[in-house]
């Protein structure tokens, strides 16, 4: 099988109308083997995919900021058992929902205060709009970026936990609230924190809140599939050349394939790059490292069975079982690890087969929509589709 049998899928969901382009990267064994170009960053435009082209990369943020909350680790300015409140009193006594689903105002203490591990690992009890029920999404769905960080995370203070800190995982705004630790400690915005631990040292030009006005022309559109499944245009509007007055660092980032290939590259060689050391072999060895008990495994994840074959370290899921993991997210050796982005970005780096895909594309999600009712729609199927084939083929043609 040829390698650029992988681009099929892809293709047939740009054909189909369901996706405006795509770029892909492949590296093994040290070099980058395939760059795919599909389809356009711009329809309207008629503007080209490119190799440089910038994409808004999600939660693919998430282990970026992690990397650099290590970083502090090493150099002793946090620990993974610290209290946040140290940082944060915002979060002093901190309430829980008696019923998950439950009024606002019944609630109970926590037992204990929330750590730097609780927030890395999301299982603080903290959570997003989109991963709980009842009057706990909606207080959240009301929250807003557009503001500075400390109004926004005073805002939500006032929210109750929708658990109690360590007993279970709930994806959830933590890796923005980790992002004000760091921004606190060093005394300066989140921007600089990443520019100064993590961009600067493995080049990573194109990555950051924000884009430079030569960027923007190289910007992905945004798109989401309207109720007749066709693409709307310019959903979330021109990136920002100047940054954010909230970094989140969650899901803020701009990023580029070359540039995030940078940071996978630097995970997987165990914190180097190109010979300048970013992170400790021993804080890599973590953030690599499932941590999730078994009873914690055994609760979905957004409403699917994510952990099968599967655990969670500091923001990165980590393949434990390849053969159960293959079934439903194909392959990828011991030790795989990834973290994907709600608007389709995806990557992932596996060390017993030396090799690290990346997939980006900017689609908008409804994440009110039932995964059930997606699955049945077969127009859907292909755009949902087009990533696990392309890693399915691109293993088989490396003949891994």
């Amino acid at each position: 099988m040829k390698l650029d049998e992988n681009q099929a899928s892809i293709r047939e969901a740009i054909d189909a109308g369901l996706l405006a382009g795509a770029v892909t990267l492949v590296w093994h064994a040290g070099e980058v083997r395939q760059v795919n170009e599909l389809g356009h960053r711009d329809v309207d435009a008629r503007l080209p995919m490119q190799r440089d082209t910038v994409f808004r990369i999600a939660s693919m943020s998430k282990p970026v900021t992690v990397a650099a909350a290590m970083s502090l680790v090493e150099d002793g300015k946090l620990a993974l058992t610290d209290p946040v409140v140290k940082w944060l009193p915002e979060l002093s006594d901190m309430r829980v929902l008696a019923d998950p689903k439950g009024e606002l105002d019944k609630t109970v203490p926590a037992r204990r205060p929330i750590t730097v591990d609780d927030l890395m690992t999301h299982r603080s009890g903290l959570a997003y709009a989109f991963s709980v029920l009842g009057p706990l999404a909606r207080a959240y769905g009301r929250m807003s970026f557009r503001q500075d960080q400390d109004r926004w995370l005073a805002e939500l203070a006032q929210l109750p936990l929708a658990h109690q800190p360590g007993d279970r995982l709930t994806y959830s705004h933590a890796t923005d609230v980790l992002g004000i630790v760091l921004s606190r400690i060093e005394g300066k915005p989140l921007s600089q924190v990443l520019a100064e631990r993590i961009f600067e040292p493995l080049g990573m030009v194109d990555t950051g809140f924000s884009v430079t006005p030569a960027g923007r022309r190289r910007a992905a559109t945004m798109y989401k599939l309207d109720k007749d499944n066709k693409l709307q245009h310019d959903v979330m509007g021109p990136p920002q050349i100047t940054d954010p007055p909230f970094c989140a660092g969650g899901a803020g980032l701009w990023s580029t394939a070359d540039d995030y290939l940078r940071f996978a590259r630097m995970l997987l060689a165990g914190g180097t790059l190109d010979g300048t050391r970013v992170l400790s072999e021993e804080s890599v060895h973590l953030m690599r490292t499932d941590r999730l008990t078994d009873e914690q495994k055994r609760q979905p994840f957004l409403g699917a069975p994510f952990w099968v074959g599967r655990g969670f370290g500091l923001n990165l899921s980590v393949v434990t079982d390849p053969a159960k993991s293959r079934q439903l997210f194909g392959p990828g050796g011991l030790g795989t690890f990834s973290w994907p982005g709600a608007y389709g970005t995806w990557w992932q780096a596996d060390p017993s087969a030396d090799v690290i895909l990346i997939y980006l594309i900017q689609n908008l999600p409804d994440l009110g929509v039932d995964a059930a009712a997606i699955a049945g729609n077969t127009s859907l199927a292909k755009l949902q589709s087009a990533q696990p084939k392309f890693i399915r083929r691109t293993y088989q043609a490396l003949d891994l």
